[in-house]
């Protein structure tokens, strides 16, 4: 609520009086050498009888009445210098926010705490006293919540934020520049922690996410909020399927993903995605509604170990309390987010001119994946994310808007096949060999011996296709880039040396 109280006070400006407006105006500050946070203060422009204490830049400025009153020409003031330290960087308030997160609760348990020890030594006839005097009072003990509620209700409103890329309406507590110092924070720190797993640049995939990133920053530049931001590319060495990109546009591939997606349109539209997280400020929206969410929930709380006659029955009913709040706001609302990120990334892979029917087949394959894996399935309602079934549904049904929006940037055309189509052969065929393999086992015959062939690799075509002309590969230059293996998944720098991907890259000191 503090939160909410000091971005109400910084966005609306207070006013003088205007006794103060016609009596002083503050002077331009004098350069000073090696005197950063000299100040010289006001000039008067008419008589006045009380020293005054005005502030420009965090200096103060004292102005004395130094002539007489006699004089009616108007007199200048006096105003002493002060030499003030360099303001200190504060700690951004998401930061701080989460913090006192912790705290907020505990001060909440000690207080119904105490109030339900409070009532429990009351006798039982200042109990009823008790009771009747808040019964006395209860118009006014109601006015006194419906005030509140009021007041909540107006600070609330006045954080609303049209999103940019959406419109949509949404609740922002905390501001842009106070995320963008957090995330400068943050990924300080995940640099550090992976240090030793970054891949060098001249490694093929930090190129190939470099050449990624740069056509879909290149193809949206029209969007100000991608113009605005410095992208900066990291590949970590780690076998997680995992990608994220921070509000001040660090964006960080694991290795594991690079491996999941089967081609360049894949990797274009989950790097899309992530990039919508950053556009969207979904972070800062999300951090929002928690801090909302949990300062309110802070009453019920605090009422929960008020009510409750032991401790074991308040912690119950604080873990339920916890649980209630996930289930019913915080993961309905991250799946919300993720659908609408899907939505924008789908449309910035579809400017960059990318095969954005790809999308939904690999949310596909994420499925196979998961279910070869073993891993299990968790309901939709327990989970932050959506399902991946729900998930290429929802992107199946946004393919035609952004196959026109494609058509509109004058894209190269695409080809007939549809991996939509192709991936729901290869699937049947699969499962119909998986349907021979298991009955001749159960026969008891050999099984036939699998083919060594060599393993063919996407043409270079499929890179340089998300390429405007002008940087169109020449034909000296396409066994030195890096491309997507079609069928392993994987990155190589040669199409014809299949293992070098195996190899570690030695970069040129």
């Amino acid at each position: 609520m503090a939160l909410l109280l000091g971005n109400f006070l910084k966005k609306n400006r207070i006013i003088l009086p205007t006794f103060l407006k016609q009596n002083f105006q503050l002077s331009k500050p004098h350069h000073v050498p090696n005197q950063q946070h000299s100040f010289v203060g006001c000039h008067r422009l008419t008589n006045a009888t009380e020293p005054l204490l005005l502030w420009r830049n965090g200096s103060r400025c004292i102005c004395f009445n130094t002539v007489p009153p006699r004089d009616t020409t108007g007199a200048h003031t006096r105003c002493g210098r002060f030499h003030t330290s360099a303001p200190r960087r504060a700690l951004p308030a998401p930061l701080v926010w989460m913090v006192l997160k912790p705290l907020q609760k505990l001060m909440a348990i000690i207080v119904g705490r105490s109030i339900r020890k409070w009532w429990v030594a009351l006798p039982d006839n200042r109990r009823h006293l008790l009771r009747e005097w808040m019964w006395q009072r209860r118009w006014r003990l109601a006015a006194g919540a419906g005030l509140t509620l009021v007041i909540i209700a107006i600070l609330l409103l006045t954080h609303l934020d049209e999103s940019p890329l959406t419109g949509r309406t949404r609740l922002l507590v905390f501001s842009k520049e106070n995320y963008m110092e957090l995330a400068a924070l943050v990924s300080e720190g995940y640099i550090e922690e992976f240090a030793k797993l970054m891949l060098p640049e001249c490694d093929p995939r930090h190129q190939v996410v470099e050449r990624v990133i740069q056509h879909l920053v290149q193809k949206n530049k029209d969007i100000p909020e991608v113009s605005e931001i410095d992208w900066t590319v990291h590949v970590v060495q780690d076998p997680k399927v995992n990608a994220f990109v921070l509000s001040n546009g660090k964006v960080f591939v694991f290795t594991g993903m690079l491996d999941a997606v089967a081609d360049v349109h894949q990797l274009t539209i989950v790097l899309g995605h992530e990039m919508a997280h950053a556009l969207l400020a979904h972070s800062a929206e999300q951090a929002s509604l928690s801090h909302v969410v949990d300062l309110l929930s802070l009453i019920l709380l605090t009422a929960i170990w008020a009510i409750c006659p032991r401790d074991s029955l308040a912690l119950l009913g604080h873990w339920a309390q916890g649980k209630l709040t996930q289930l019913m706001f915080s993961r309905p609302y991250s799946r919300k987010l993720e659908a609408e990120a899907d939505e924008v990334g789908l449309q910035l892979a579809a400017k960059a001119c990318a095969d954005v029917r790809a999308g939904p087949v690999f949310w596909q394959q994420m499925e196979m994946r998961d279910r070869l894996m073993g891993e299990p399935e968790l309901p939709q309602w327990l989970s932050s994310h959506p399902s991946h079934k729900n998930r290429y549904t929802h992107m199946d049904r946004l393919v035609p808007q952004a196959l026109e929006l494609r058509a509109s940037c004058v894209c190269p055309p695409l080809p007939e096949a549809d991996p939509r189509a192709v991936f729901a052969v290869n699937v049947r065929v699969l499962l119909e060999n998986a349907k021979k393999q298991t009955k001749v086992q159960s026969e008891g015959e050999p099984m036939p011996r699998p083919c060594t062939g060599p393993v063919p690799s996407l043409p270079t075509a499929a890179i340089t296709a998300l390429t405007p002309q002008p940087m169109a590969l020449t034909s000296g230059q396409e066994n030195s880039v890096p491309i997507l293996d079609n069928a392993r998944t994987s990155l190589v720098v040669n199409p014809d040396e299949t293992d070098s991907a195996d190899q570690k890259v030695q970069c040129p000191r």
